[in-house]
């Protein structure tokens, strides 16, 4: 019994080391109005590094064909990020030039870096990807190349 008792108290503290600990991620939606229009363009921060050429104009979320998703405002957004875990944590409004700018902070509970994009590209992500798999493509091809000039 008392050797039951020994090796359950070793065990117990091990099993709870192998669950990996969730943590909190955030991210802001900063989102403007089109001219002409009442849709909204929405851009994401994760706090990521930016291009000094592009700034944040490659952070729009677009779909699988790398086409800008318009929201028909804020809170479309954000039922869109909702329905992929995001959950709302604050809320302001900057005044540019006579232009609403919204930003609206999100937070996420994530396992692994890798989880912080789940479901959703942003232009950045969408060409990085046409460029991986373009130079995929022209590998295969020089390799196809290299195969039958070897025969």
């Amino acid at each position: 019994m008392r050797k039951l008792l020994f090796v359950l108290l070793l065990i117990i503290p091990l099993l709870s080391f192998a669950q990996e600990k969730k943590r909190k991620v955030f991210c802001e939606l900063v989102g403007t109005g089109k001219f002409m229009s009442s849709k909204v363009t929405v851009k994401v921060d994760f706090g990521q590094s930016t291009s000094f050429w592009y700034g944040s104009s490659n952070q729009g979320l677009v779909d699988e064909k790398g086409k800008s998703i318009e929201f028909n405002s804020m809170v479309d957004a954000m039922n869109y990020m909702g329905a992929l875990g995001w959950e709302f944590e604050q809320a302001y409004v900057v005044t540019v030039s006579n232009q609403n700018v919204y930003h609206w902070l999100l937070s996420k509970e994530i396992l692994s870096e890798e989880d912080i994009k789940d479901g959703f590209k942003t232009k950045e992500d969408f060409d990085k990807e046409k460029k991986g798999l373009e130079n995929n493509k022209e590998k295969s091809n020089n390799t196809k190349y290299s195969v039958r000039n070897n025969r």
